[in-house]
């Protein structure tokens, strides 16, 4: 199916709907169908859900939705700006704050951006990196585990699920408890 619905090469900005394609024997064939569950979250115009959705339906994927939620759609003459939702997709928005801020509050630039700043990726690197990013997924879809692609064994993944979890306390141990704050709140 992966060749049949290829979806969109290029991230462009263009509202499009992935359609059905012609099989080797000539009867339309369908891409695979799904539907898009917001759940909590809200469904205000430029949602990051809705760039969720915007990335499957490129994918190839298709997904009934219009283009009235995505960031760069004006309400009064109804249509969407392609440019403003390319500069959305490839974080212009996030660079055009990075610039502001590291303009007029340094210190706040360098604790909110202070994983960019070890990457070395600057505010006019952004596109180049999603541009990466998304060349690197249409290439190999498949997520890697780590640097040299080994699996994680199973124990593996059971530590990593433990690692944060504090162990039950004994009975004893709750009742020491409780007499040390009953002893706490008496003196």
């Amino acid at each position: 199916m992966d060749d049949q619905f290829t979806g969109v090469e290029e991230a462009n900005g263009e509202y499009k709907l992935t359609e059905a394609a012609e099989g080797e024997d000539g009867e339309d064939r369908r891409p695979f169908k799904c539907f898009l569950d917001v759940g909590l979250n809200r469904t205000s115009t430029g949602a990051r859900v809705f760039g969720a959705l915007k990335g499957a339906s490129d994918g190839g994927i298709l997904i009934p939705h219009n283009e009235k939620r995505f960031p760069g759609y004006d309400q009064e003459t109804k249509e969407l700006d392609s440019e403003t939702l390319r500069k959305y997709i490839f974080g212009g928005h996030v660079a055009e704050y990075m610039e502001t801020l590291a303009d007029d509050d340094e210190e706040r630039y360098k604790s909110q951006f202070s994983q960019y700043i070890e990457a070395e990726v600057e505010a006019d690197g952004l596109e180049e990196m999603y541009q990466e990013a998304h060349k690197a997924i249409r290439e190999d879809p498949w997520k890697k585990d780590d640097e040299e692609g080994d699996k994680k064994t199973k124990e593996e993944w059971k530590a990593e699920g433990k690692k944060y979890r504090k162990p039950k306390m004994s009975k004893e141990e709750k009742e020491a408890r409780i007499k040390s704050k009953i002893s706490e709140l008496a003196s």
